[in-house]
């Protein structure tokens, strides 16, 4: 008889042990489940497919920022044996108002680079539209150089004369 109450409290201490897994278990697969809840309904709605990226670089590359105009100016190109003219006008196309700020601020900074690099051209480089094209290329890189705020996104020559 004295086995009988060693195996019932044997048993008692096995149940207890079950018991505590069990309630241990459902602790551990709530606090799961509660972080996985978090996860999923804090998660933004706002992620975008990479086509939807894609759409909305190409939206904002279409949109047209803040335009600083450069007036009118001449300059002395390089020919063999000719005195050759530039005549020309410049539209630079700014990112952000905070920019287009920066550029007129640092309007003579920005006319004497662009004096000085295309006063260094040819006539022959300015006369075809793949010289026209590295010239802008050519701006563009130097104009942003001066910039701290933002960068010009284009540059448009709405006046442009080779004599």
């Amino acid at each position: 008889m004295a086995k009988e109450p060693a195996k019932k409290t044997e048993e008692a201490g096995k149940s207890r042990i079950k018991m505590i897994i069990i309630i241990v278990a459902s602790v551990v697969l709530l606090i799961g489940v509660g972080i996985g809840a978090y996860l999923f309904f804090s998660s933004d709605d706002k992620s975008l497919t990479p086509e939807q990226e894609q759409a909305l670089l190409e939206r904002q590359a279409k949109e047209i920022g803040p335009m600083v105009n450069i007036e009118s100016f001449i300059v002395n190109i390089l020919d063999q044996g000719e005195v050759r003219y530039l005549k020309a006008a410049i539209t630079l196309e700014a990112d952000t108002p905070e920019t287009a700020a920066e550029i007129t601020q640092r309007m003579p900074q920005i006319k004497d680079a662009i004096l000085l690099l295309i006063g260094n051209k040819t006539f022959a480089e300015l006369s075809d539209l793949q010289g026209r094209l590295q010239l802008r290329a050519e701006l563009l890189n130097r104009v942003n150089s001066l910039l701290l705020v933002g960068k010009v996104k284009r540059i448009y020559f709405t006046d442009f004369v080779v004599q």
